[in-house]
């Protein structure tokens, strides 16, 4: 899907459908007041008669209207604008394209950014585009005969005064976000027997030969074994799968220049190990690597934007499966880093990845360090399914996190990384285990990972609850790549 912005007059734009807002008061949007002023106040009959409650997320198409160049109109009710918030307008941006795409337009032009929406201008094209853009995403590639794709091609933000550059600013680092959002998605959506870490290397070896700003590195299990990686080598001792630890280098600026460091867990199948989870919806584990695919998400999309930033992506890909050579419950391991660790549960094996990759991303020489993974279950039951957990080791990261968040709607909290949960990780027989019980799950599971990081300035993000959708919706939500993104904008922005 395409998207642009310009400045038209309503009724004279030559499009397959034209959208403008109206109040639930009957109060008719700027560009609304054009579209019925051509058309001899059909616009405001209609809804004089009753034919439109014009309530928030309610639409109403409307063909070939006299004095209107446009194919058709798409009048969308924004309810009462002083009840009009982030929810709201989400809601409504996915009526507006849910109504679109039962047409048979091709294009669109959407008078949304007016002054009257509720939100800055920038904010709702941002929204808008991942709107449409979750509209036309299509999951069933694997199907033998997949749905047709979808109609609506080209999307136009429509102004009626001239669009500041800031906006198209906005509208192509949106689209560059989707399209990352849209590489994310469909790795998480493929099956374990598909989607292995091999087949992670290969995708970011062809990233890195899609954008020469991008130079990918991968590394075997016999490189890993002279790095000292026993935590991470354990969780791959029961699968025939070899592991990969992945490397994609992005040089936006000078070599100078410290890079930002995503370090996302790559299970790209987790049974639990020895430890083994229950049946019932075990195949939601190939959703185990959805942090790896936000790296590749984020990677791609700055590299479209040519962000003038240096970013590194770190993924250590592998299964965790049951087998007679598999790691089992007391088990203690060497980490990279030397500290020792008895595995009291190897369902618990995001953070044995990773202890391992956050010490390895310490070469980058990093400025900033920030691993995402599917971690705890625990975080789904303290944020559910809205926002991911987020921890730092320095509150100004986390602040940056959390307004890069909100400017996406992908949003994050903050939880404690206090001290007082640290002895919760004590071993009687080695330096630390892998879990700290039941309570404060996530949080321990973050204070393991913080053992691992006292040489930068480090965050968390457990994306456990907002990485996938289950149910009817099943399916990867591309979720963290707008947070990420943003972030990184933002970074680079403040140079």
């Amino acid at each position: 899907m395409e998207f642009s912005i310009k400045q038209s007059s309503p009724e004279k734009q030559r499009s397959g459908c034209v959208v403008v807002g109206v109040y639930e008061e009957g109060k008719l949007s700027p560009a609304a007041q054009l579209i019925d002023k051509a058309a001899a106040h059909q616009l405001s009959g209609l809804i004089t008669r009753g034919d439109m409650n014009c309530k928030s997320a309610s639409t109403l198409l409307l063909h070939e209207l006299p004095g209107v160049t446009a194919e058709r109109v798409l009048l969308v009710g924004l309810g009462k604008a002083s009840e009009l918030d982030s929810k709201t307008i989400v809601e409504i941006l996915r009526a507006i394209f849910a109504a679109l795409n039962a047409t048979a337009a091709k294009d669109a032009a959407l008078y949304i950014i007016d002054e009257g929406v509720g939100k800055d201008a920038e904010w709702v094209i941002k929204q808008a585009v991942f709107a449409a853009a979750e509209q036309a995403f299509r999951a069933d590639g694997m199907k033998s005969k997949p749905a047709k794709a979808a109609t609506l091609k080209h999307i136009t933000f429509a102004t009626l005064d001239k669009p500041a550059a800031a906006l198209k600013n906005a509208v192509d680092q949106a689209a560059a976000t989707a399209h990352g959002m849209e590489l994310a998605k469909t790795l998480g959506n493929l099956p374990g027997n598909i989607c292995t870490p091999t087949y992670l290397a290969a995708k970011a070896l062809a990233l890195g030969k899609a954008h020469k700003s991008i130079k990918t590195t991968v590394l075997e299990e016999k490189d890993m074994q002279k790095l000292g990686m026993g935590s991470f080598l354990s969780v791959t001792r029961g699968s025939d799968q070899p592991a990969k630890l992945i490397t994609l280098e992005y040089h936006g600026t000078d070599k100078k220049h410290k890079p930002v460091v995503l370090v996302g867990k790559g299970i790209t199948f987790d049974s639990g190990g020895i430890s083994l989870k229950p049946g019932a919806e075990m195949d939601e584990m190939k959703y185990d690597m959805c942090g790896a695919a936000s790296v590749l998400g984020t990677l791609q999309a700055i590299a479209e934007m040519g962000l003038k930033l240096n970013v590194v992506g770190v993924i250590p890909a592998c299964e965790n499966l049951p087998s007679g050579t598999a790691t089992k419950p007391g088990d203690i391991v060497t980490s990279m880093s030397g500290q020792t660790i008895e595995i009291l549960n190897t369902d618990a094996e995001g953070r044995l990845i990773l202890c391992d990759a956050l010490t390895y991303s310490a070469k980058f020489k990093p400025d900033t360090v920030i691993d995402i993974a599917t971690l705890t279950g625990a975080c789904v039951i303290a944020l559910g399914h809205v926002a991911s957990g987020l921890f730092s080791n320095e509150d100004q990261l986390a602040q940056e996190l959390l307004k890069a968040g909100e400017q996406t709607h992908d949003r994050a909290w903050q939880l404690p990384l206090w001290e007082d949960y640290q002895p919760l990780l004590d071993s009687n027989f080695a330096d630390m285990q892998n879990i700290g019980g039941r309570a404060g799950g996530t949080i321990t599971a973050a204070c393991f990972l913080s053992r691992f990081t006292k040489d930068y300035r480090w965050a968390h993000l457990d994306i456990a609850g907002t990485a996938w959708k289950s149910g009817k919706e099943k399916g990867s939500t591309g979720r963290p790549v707008p947070l990420l993104t943003q972030y990184l904008v933002n970074r680079a922005n403040s140079k």
